[in-house]
């Protein structure tokens, strides 16, 4: 299926969101169109402060925009209250982000059922793990593992809910690279299988290679994006 004919998992018009520190306003978003659809892999580019994870907060819920609208299976996410935002968190949208955010005192297993106990159809703790390589290391503690392994167990508690949309913010940039490669390649595998709409946010240029599409960010703006014809397997990364 060719991306264009993909079903729109979101939609985003005119989207601003402006920030007040005293008497300074900082605009964030400047006026973002976007669509996001069934099964694809975006990366987003830009350097700091060009609105890449405001995008994405908003995005996933955590946020709410200053103008203009995100729509979700055609529901306008704007107008949900504080519980609404919170369900479709809970519901719809796993979240990996650049600290693995695991509780130390709890095995690779336990860190996952804390997903998987709130629920609604939830994959077993085992079979997530089992999706990022780390069959092995069910019963370890974060202290026990290297930080690529953190950060595929922090990939198994996000999809452990089979989410439709997976929302990355820098899910390797505390990485070397051969563990970055490794952990996207995860991302890569977990996002085919579950057909899960995947969001990433990097510097990296050469991530990009891996994405179906490429949205490159300035000044709160998605000033170009980029269709990848050939996609390069996340194995075959190097930086």
């Amino acid at each position: 299926m060719q991306a264009s004919e993909r079903e729109v998992i979101f939609k985003a018009e005119a989207l601003t969101k402006i920030y007040r520190m005293g008497d300074v306003e900082v605009h964030a978003l400047r006026g973002v169109d976007l669509q996001l659809r069934a099964g694809e892999f975006v990366v987003m580019l830009g350097p700091s402060g060009s609105g890449k994870s405001t995008l994405l907060n908003i995005l996933g819920g955590l946020d709410v925009p200053s103008s203009g609208h995100v729509w979700y299976h055609g529901e306008d996410l704007t107008r949900a209250n504080d519980a609404q935002l919170t369900r479709f968190r809970r519901e719809h949208v796993g979240f990996v982000f650049q600290f693995y955010n695991l509780i130390p005192s709890l095995t690779a297993r336990e860190n996952v059922a804390i997903v998987t106990d709130i629920a609604s159809q939830p994959m077993a703790p085992e079979e997530a793990l089992a999706r990022v390589g780390l069959t092995q290391r069910l019963d370890h503690f974060p202290a026990q593992l290297s930080g690529g392994e953190q950060q595929r167990v922090a990939i198994a508690r996000a999809i452990a809910k089979r989410p439709v949309v997976l929302l990355c913010d820098e899910p390797t940039g505390a990485l070397d690279s051969a563990t970055g490669v490794r952990v996207l390649q995860a991302l890569e595998q977990v996002s085919a299988e579950l057909n899960t709409t995947t969001v990433v946010i990097t510097h990296n240029v050469d991530i990009a290679r891996m994405a179906h599409r490429v949205l490159h960010m300035a000044d709160g703006r998605i000033v170009r994006e980029q269709l990848n014809a050939e996609r390069l397997p996340a194995g075959e990364l190097h930086w």
